[in-house]
Formats: structure tokens, sequence, C-alpha cells
């Protein structure tokens, strides 16, 4: 009785310690192949054969268990260690387990004859570790791809972690530099002013002048900072409850530039100001001017029906009748002036001001346009006696205003140029970026390793043709800003030429045949070699893609102070209707297909007219392109090759 109640009391503390470390116990017999789990109380459970006892678990991952089981069987292995999870519909029903696998019982032969499984859950650990996998990843990915700069210094303000961007900064060659653990905060110039267990949340603006931190310990000169740097940033220590300081963060931006900027706009306002006022008074002077000589006094009398003009100069006066005023605007302005009359007929005491155009030319062949403004002159009944008033010549503004319309108008149409390029440009960035993040996709999915490559080959085409077009976008616009630079040398382009069209033709079709005419033994002209190779291996590699059988011949010619060069070929040609359009941005073919990145020949027109040169494009749709670039050289040396006949 006495060993049955310690058996019992054993029992129930095995049971205590397994249910609060989150344990069971169950095991398998070799012989039968059975599972039993041990109960709360100790005893043994209902038996499973392996169909039932596979149902409380990850198919995969219970054919891992059994393996290990198995090799502890056959002896291959002591123990085994293994995680599992259990079936579950969704991931939040999922737990997951910590199978230890060892040998409980041996026959008389040492045969393993009993197999015990300790199955530890470790579903909240698991979890625990997850989200903190999570959160790591979100901070890193915050940290670095943040749009200021991000550091962190430890307790004893020495430089734990920092993002590319502060880098860039700081002038630190790479972020491993300033990871070794030599960069401390009290050597940081922006900072060094702040004893490090005073810091508490704030935001900072600093004004640093390095030629002031020239001791080694600010290794300013290892960092080759110079002059001024304008620089806000917050300051956020990490504390415990109790106030030890755990870690500082600190996050900034360089605002130089901003700052630099805002003081030359401030200059910009004070000069726009003095021109202003110049201006204000230039135009003093000119209504000055205007109001003593060529400003004419006129008067209308309604009851007479006459308009008057007085000369000052000579006290003389100029009588017009209606019908002459109105004879003497122009078409579109007689009707105005008819109403005009009519209005001061009707005796308004309302001020009237209008603008007309008149039939007499100046002296530059335009039509005058004649500003009038007329007030009405009361007697002492308050009725209209007349109407006083002047005008004068406004035909230069009006002139200046028509153009000033027309140039408005091309500024639109340039802002909607430039607007549909960077639609286009959108486009075509997303078309490559999608594919990407399409096929990287397929890779956390089910899928044959067999396609693989395949995934991989078109991530690396996509992958190539957006360097390409982000490449042509970024040239492009250094072009539009006029910032690339020429440099013009003397060059033997005979020696050149060949083997710059022979590289750009490699890519040929094998059905086409590449042809390089060489006309010249030496022509030594002063040219941007660069520039110019640029031209022809565009034109050259676009030739490639749309010839897939016949020819492509390129030659050149120097005449009259222009190397030309000329490509043809036999390839699909330019409909008609596109033709036109060729050289607009991502323009595409009557297919709706865009060769290259779309920009070659956008690029290669304007690197021709920057350096003074032209381009011309001959195209028969299905039969083939010719291509003529002229640029305009001088020539040193001309050695033409002679042919059969001695001709040169």
């Amino acid at each position: 009785m006495g060993e049955e109640m310690d058996t019992m009391k054993q029992k129930a503390r095995l049971a205590l310690i397994l249910k609060t470390s989150k344990l069971r116990l169950w095991f398998f017999h070799p012989a039968t192949r059975h599972y039993f789990y041990l109960s709360d109380t100790g005893e043994y459970e209902r038996e499973y054969n392996p169909a039932e006892f596979a149902q409380f678990f990850h198919r995969d991952d219970l054919d891992l268990m059994r393996k290990i089981i198995f090799d502890v069987c056959e002896g291959k292995q002591e123990k085994g260690k293994v995680m599992i999870r259990n079936r579950a519909d969704n991931d939040a029903d999922c737990r997951y387990y910590n199978m230890s696998i060892s040998v409980a019982h041996r026959d008389a032969n040492g045969e393993p004859s009993l197999i015990m499984t300790i199955q530890h859950d470790i579903t909240e650990e698991r979890r625990r570790q997850d989200k903190v996998n999570e959160m790591l990843i979100r901070y890193q990915t915050i940290f670095n791809s943040s749009l200021l700069d991000m550091l962190y210094y430890d307790k004893d303000g020495v430089l734990r972690d920092i993002n590319e961007r502060a880098c860039t900064s700081f002038n630190v060659p790479s972020r491993d530099m300033a990871l070794d653990g030599s960069f401390l905060l009290k050597n940081n110039p922006f900072y060094s002013q702040i004893a490090i267990d005073k810091m508490e949340n704030s935001n900072t603006g600093s004004i640093i002048d390095f030629a002031k931190f020239q001791s080694p310990e600010y290794r300013v000169d290892e960092l080759q900072l110079k002059g001024k740097m304008y620089y806000e940033s917050t300051i956020n220590p990490i504390r415990k409850d109790d106030g030890e300081l755990e870690g500082i963060y600190m996050a900034g931006h360089n605002i130089t530039e901003m700052v630099e900027s805002f003081h030359r706009l401030q200059e910009g306002v004070r000069n726009l100001q003095q021109g202003t006022e110049h201006i204000r008074q230039y135009i003093a002077n000119i209504d000055y001017a205007l109001s003593v000589s060529s400003v004419q006094l006129v008067n209308y009398y309604p009851h007479s029906y006459t308009f008057e003009i007085i000369n000052r100069s000579n006290n003389s006066k100029l009588h017009m009748s209606q019908l002459r005023c109105i004879r003497l605007a122009t078409m579109r302005f007689r009707r105005t002036v008819n109403s005009l009359l009519n209005r001061m007929d009707h005796l308004t005491k309302r001020g009237i001001t209008q603008a007309i155009e008149i039939e007499i030319r100046d002296k530059k062949g335009r039509q005058i346009w004649l500003l009038f403004h007329m007030v009405p002159m009361l007697n002492a009944n308050g009725e209209v006696e007349r109407y006083f008033g002047m005008f004068r010549d406004i035909t230069d503004m009006v002139e200046t205003e028509q153009q000033l319309a027309v140039e408005t108008k091309k500024a639109q149409d340039t802002e909607l140029v430039k607007q549909a390029f960077l639609t286009n440009m959108s486009y075509e960035i997303r078309t490559p970026l999608n594919n990407i993040v399409g096929y990287a996709g397929l890779f956390t999915t089910e899928h044959d390793e067999a396609d693989e490559p395949f995934f991989l080959e078109q991530i690396k085409q996509s992958t190539g043709e957006l360097l390409l077009l982000v490449n042509d976008v970024l040239y492009i616009s250094r072009l539009e800003a006029n910032m690339e630079e020429y440099a013009y040398e003397k060059t033997d382009f005979a020696a050149i030429f060949e083997s710059i069209c022979r590289s750009a033709l490699s890519s040929v079709n094998a059905q086409v045949s590449a042809e390089v005419i060489q006309p010249y033994t030496c022509l030594e002209v002063e040219i941007d070699r660069a520039h110019l190779q640029m031209i022809i291996e565009r034109l050259c590699k676009l030739s490639c893609m749309l010839t897939t059988s016949g020819s492509i011949i390129t030659s050149y010619e120097y005449h009259g102070g222009e190397l030309t060069f000329h490509l043809e070929d036999t390839g699909t040609g330019i409909p008609p209707e596109v033709l036109p359009h060729i050289f607009d941005r991502f323009a595409r073919n009557n297919q709706g297909l865009m060769v290259g990145s779309g920009l070659d020949l956008p690029i290669t027109q304007m690197l021709t007219k920057q350096m003074g040169g032209t381009i011309d494009i001959q195209s028969n749709f299905r039969k083939g392109t010719s291509i003529w670039v002229s640029i305009p050289c001088t020539a040193y040396t001309i050695d033409k090759k002679r042919d059969n006949d001695g001709r040169q």
C-alpha cells in the first residue's frame, strides 16, 4: 500500500512538472510501431497507430521526426532533436514543438525496445522571437532607408550604427570604418559641447565652422570636412525605468544647401527690389516724357458729332467726323468705334477707356495701336457738354503682349511635352520594376525548382532594362540642362572608325551582313571623339535590333568642312506616320513597340545639335532605313584611298 502511494505521488509530481514546463511525454514501440502519450496523471493514454498519430502534426515535419526515430531504433544515432508543427488550418492556430528523442528501454540484446520523446511546446517563444525578428527587420529598414541621417551611440558614447545617408553627409568613406569603435560622441563637432549624461529629447540647429575643430580627435582633416555646415537634428536618449542611459538615437539632415539657397534668394530679392525701383523710376520718366510729348489731347462734341485732336506744339486742331473716325480704325475695330461714339452721343457719364488698332502704320510697318481715355465734362447743370481725353501709341506694348502670349503658349506646350515625358518615363520604369517584383515574389511561393533559372534570367533582363532606362533618363536630363562638356582634339578618325562600328555591330543577327566601308587611309580631324563614338554606337545598335536579314552598311565622308557618318540597313523600316515623331521620347512603332530604351534617337539628336551638327533619317517601311549624321569640324590631314583607276 505504501509503495502504491509513493508511486502515485511521483506521478503527481511528474504531471505537475510536465504541466508547468509545457512538456508532454509520449513513447514509441519499435515492435508495433505504435505511439502512446503519457497523461497528466502519469498513465498511458490510448494507443495510436501511425496513421492516427500522423493527424496531430504537419506532414513534412512528421516525416523528418520519423526518420530520426528510425535512426535511433537502428542505432545510427543515440538521440535526436527536431522542431515540428501541428496540423492547423491557419497560422494563428499553428503551434510549434521541440521534440527530444532518446532510448527509454533496451531489450536483453541491447536493442531499443521503447523510444521516449519529450514534447516541449515552444509556440510562445517562437512567436516572441518572430516578433523580435520582425521588429529588427523594420528597424533596419527604417534606419537604412530613412531620408534623414540616422546615428546610434551606446551609453558610453561610442557610435554603434549609422546609415548610408549619414555617411554621405559627414564624408565617411564606408560604414564599416564608422563602426570600428573609434567614432565617439564627444568628438562629434555637432554634439561635443553637450555632456552625454545630460542629453534630453530635443531638437537642435547647429552652425559648425570646421576650421575651428582642427584637433586630431575631431578627424576633420581625415574626413575632408571644410567650410561651414548648417545642420538640424533631433536627439532621442533611451533610458531604462530607473533613468539609466542605454543609448542615444540621433536623426538629422544637412541643410547647408537650403540655407545658402535662402541667402542667395534674399540677395536676389534685394537685387530684384532695387531693379524694380529702377524700373519704376524708368517708367515714371517714360510716362513724364509721354505726357509732355507723344500723348495727344482730344475732345469729342456730341452735339456736333465732331472729334477734335489738339496738337500742343502749335496749338492747331484737327476736326474729324464720325465716319472718318470709323474708317480710320481697322475692319475688326470699326464696330467698336461706332459703339463708343454712340455711347458718347447718348451722353453717358461714365469714363471710356479703349485700345483701338488703326489703318495707319508706323516706321516699322506695324499697325498702330492707340489707347484712348475719355471722361465727360459737365456744365453747371450737370449735363454732359463734351468729352475730354487723351490717347497714346501703345503699339510696342501690344506687340510685347502678343509675343508674351506666343511665348506663354510655347511654355505651355513645353510643359505638356514634359508632363507626357514624365508620364511615359513613369510607365516605362514601372514595367521592369513590376517584372522584377513579380518574378522575385515567385521564389516565396510554391514553384518548380527547374523554373528558377528562368525567373533569375527574367529578373536580370528587367534589371538591365531598368538600368539602361535610368542611365538614359539621367543623361538626357544632363543634355537638357546643357551640362555636358565637349572636348575637341585632333583625332585620326580613319584609325578608329572600323573598330567603333565592329564593336557596335557585334550583336547583329547571324543572317545579317555587317559591312564597314573605310574610304580613307588617314583622316585627322578636330572632333569630340567620345560623343561622336556614342552617336555611332547608339545608331548601330538600334539598326541591329531592327534588322533581321539583309545587310547593314556604315561609312563616312569628309566634305565641305563636315564629317558625315552614313548608316544604311535593310531592316523593318519606319512607317510614314511614325517617321515625323521618330525623335520624340519613348516613340513607338506602328505595333506599339519601343526599341531600346526609347531615348536613343532623342539623345543622338541632342548630342548632334549641341556639337553644331545635323541628323537626317530616310526610311521605307519594310525595306530599310538610311541615316546621315553631319558634324562640322576642321581637317588637318586627308589621305583618301585610291580606286583601281588611281582616282581619289
